[in-house]
């Protein structure tokens, strides 16, 4: 398979012209999606602490063992 070689320079100037094209988020939707991740990330934290402190219990209850 032969592959078309581009020199530096123009590979530099396409990365570029595509890196031009993208639509970046504005500071205000980076904060926002920063906040949602944080708070999701507490609220799946908060259930599997929950999650684990339950079966704790049932397992001590039912087998008389653990802590």
């Amino acid at each position: 398979m032969a592959s078309k070689t581009t020199n530096p320079f123009t590979f530099l100037q396409q990365v570029r012209a595509e890196g031009g094209k993208v639509t970046w988020p504005t500071r205000r939707e980076t904060m926002i999606s920063t906040a949602m991740v944080l708070v999701f990330a507490v609220i799946a934290m908060l259930f599997f602490f929950a999650a684990d402190q339950i079966m704790a219990f049932v397992v001590e209850l039912i087998l008389g063992i653990g802590r």
